[in-house]
């Protein structure tokens, strides 16, 4: 039993490896096919047959630009939308009436404006009534700052002669009527003492009584009594009654000062603030004032009206007021649409000459300049052709083909047609041919023929079954044929697609300092400038280590992998191992189709892809073979 199950085995495995085999001839027997195609099918032919090609010729020659374009009025009023925020049109003329100046275009709905105006006009009443009110207010102010001032001055001045009064007439007074009293109550006091004398010594002889004599010394007592007070009066006022008087009146005047002072202060804040709002009031009426002439103004531009005669033309319209994008969302005019602010509504042209409004491609820009001739064709007029001349080129690219295709870089152009022609419309489509230049007699070739190879034009002439590449000096094209200025002669055959290879890239470096490319001295230079940019780069340290500055090792294939990491056709290895396990797990039929799915590729291909191809196989197709088969022997073992 044990034996059997090996015996079965050992077929399962012999058979899966046949398979294996099987599916490595078959890739290989694939690969020799291509490679007996390519080499013995294609190889056994000369280099030049079946391809294209072209025989210079001789004659006029007309150099021009090709653009199309819309045919427009050279002269336009464009009619906007002026009322603010959107709006509808209740009225609007039909397309292509002939307008006089003066007759209604456009009327657009005012219903909202009129309540509007209404509105602003309450707001102007009120804000000319609180004008009036502070006007009044401000000569009320300055009336009573007024009389607070001249109160306040004036109670000073009383304040200032009160103390000048006092000072210079009230104290001498009153110090001279004390000194008065105290002068006659010695004089009072004298003449009692006198008295008393002489009474006391008729009181001694008896000639007077005891109470006439008790009398007259009382009298002396009372009148020496009455001239102590008077002393005291005089000394209380000089030095008590005079100070605190002066005192006070000098208070008195510092008080009315500073009242004095904030009443100018208050009467100028009262003054100032009254003109503030005086002046705010009128400020605000003013605003009213102008915003109902704007309501008034925004009301007036609901209807507008032909400046001038002419024929109506929608914006919304092609050639209304510039071509529609494709991503122009504005509905047609009509009654009922709505319309924002600043939006073209109408265009009347103001003369009846034309133009046509094209697009010049970037690459076309260095060969069209102002004043060159042109040729115009209307769609609309089959067999009309008019003469015109480029009177405009946009400085900058059109923005909306920018946005619309970054890559893509036009420029708005204007070419005026001459002469009045009425069947002329705005809106048709048009075709224009820029007259560059007219050469009577030059040999030409189709631009296609005619590549750069090291940054020199180069054409690869056929001359007895074999390709010869020649440099030519060219003149301008016309996007179809070249000039040849030299190096080609009439009647010599050029290849219409020359080889690709041919139009590798080169580094077109030039330093400042170095020569053209191609020379080696040059190259020489390039190279050392480049490898001190690179020691720069890279920094100190990896230019002293010439170990730091090995390349980091690529990503190579696996190990079972043997031959270039790139296999026929630029297929790598294991792309080519896919498709080996992918073939082997295909059934016959399967196998079959595959087969002939690649032949018909292969007789698809052009002639420059099969040349590329069958050169890939032949740097590849021996060692990927040679790998292919060792791959297949160690799957085996």
């Amino acid at each position: 039993m044990v034996d059997n199950k090996n015996n079965r085995a050992g077929k399962n495995s012999v058979n899966g490896r046949s398979v294996k085999i099987i599916g490595s001839i078959v890739i290989v027997a694939a690969i020799g096919l291509v490679v007996v195609w390519l080499k013995v099918v294609r190889g056994g032919e000369e280099a030049a047959s079946g391809l294209p090609t072209f025989v210079a010729k001789r004659g006029p020659l007309t150099i021009s630009v090709l653009p199309s374009g819309t045919i427009k009025p050279q002269e336009t009023i464009v009619l906007r939308n002026e009322v603010e925020g959107r709006t509808s049109i209740i009225r609007l003329i039909p397309e292509g009436t002939m307008v006089k100046a003066g007759d209604l275009l456009v009327e657009l709905d005012a219903s909202t404006l009129k309540d509007l105006l209404i509105d602003q006009e309450i707001q102007k009443q009120k804000a000319h009534a609180a004008f009036i009110s502070a006007q009044e207010n401000l000569a009320v102010v300055q009336n009573q700052a007024k009389s607070e001032l001249d109160v306040a001055k004036l109670t000073l001045k009383f304040a200032q002669q009160d103390l000048q009064q006092y000072q210079e007439g009230q104290y001498p007074k009153d110090v001279n009527e004390v000194r008065a009293k105290i002068r006659l109550a010695d004089e009072e006091l004298k003449r009692a003492e006198d008295a008393n004398e002489w009474s006391e010594t008729l009181y001694k002889e008896k000639y007077l009584s005891e109470t006439e004599y008790l009398a007259d010394k009382l009298a002396v007592q009372r009148r020496r009594l009455e001239r102590d007070l008077a002393m005291s009066d005089l000394d209380l006022l000089t030095n008590f009654t005079y100070h605190r008087q002066i005192e006070q009146l000098t208070s008195d005047v510092n008080q009315a000062e500073m009242a004095l002072e904030r009443t100018e202060r208050k009467a100028s804040a009262d003054v100032i603030q009254a003109k503030a709002d005086l002046a705010a009031k009128d400020l605000e009426y003013k605003r009213q004032q102008d915003k109902y002439k704007k309501n008034q103004d925004q009301l007036a531009k609901t209807v507008i009206r032909a400046p001038i005669d002419g024929m109506v033309v929608y914006a919304t319209s092609a050639g209304g007021g510039g071509r529609r994008g494709p991503f122009d969302r504005r509905e047609p005019m009509d009654i009922g649409v709505e319309v924002t602010e600043r939006q073209d509504l109408i265009s009347l042209p103001t003369a009846t000459l034309m133009k046509a409004e094209v697009d010049i491609h970037e690459t076309s820009l260095e060969k069209v300049r102002v004043g060159l001739p042109a040729v115009v064709t209307v769609d609309a007029l089959p067999g009309k052709k008019f003469i015109g001349k480029v009177a405009r080129i946009a400085p900058l690219p059109n923005p909306q083909s920018m946005w619309l295709n970054p890559d893509l870089k036009v420029y708005n152009a204007d070419v005026d047609l001459e002469g009045n022609e009425p069947a002329l419309r705005a809106g048709m489509g048009c075709k224009v041919e820029i007259i560059v230049e007219q050469y009577k007699d030059a040999v030409y070739v189709p631009i296609q023929s005619v590549l750069r190879v090291g940054g020199e034009p180069t054409v690869f002439v056929v001359k007895d079954g074999a390709i010869e590449e020649r440099k030519v000096e060219v003149g301008l094209d016309n996007n179809r044929m070249i000039r040849i200025a030299s190096g080609l002669s009439e009647g010599e055959v050029v290849l219409l697609t020359p080889p690709l290879k041919s139009a590798t890239v080169e580094p077109s470096l030039q330093l400042a300092g170095t020569e053209a490319p191609g020379s080696t001295d040059a190259s020489d230079a390039l190279k050392r400038q480049i490898s001190e940019r690179l020691e720069e780069a890279n920094g100190t340290e990896m230019g002293r280590d010439p170990a730091l500055r090995e390349p980091r090792p690529t990503r190579l294939p696996s190990d079972d992998m043997t031959g270039p990491p790139d296999g026929p056709a630029g297929v790598s290895g294991q792309q080519m191992e896919r498709m080996q396990q992918r073939f082997e797990n295909m059934s016959p039929e399967e196998r079959q189709k595959e087969m002939e799915r690649m032949k018909q590729r292969f007789e698809n291909m052009s002639p420059e892809e099969r040349e590329k191809m069958r050169q890939r196989f032949q740097n590849g197709s021996g060692r990927e073979g040679r790998g292919t088969r060792q791959r297949g022997t160690e799957r085996n073992q």
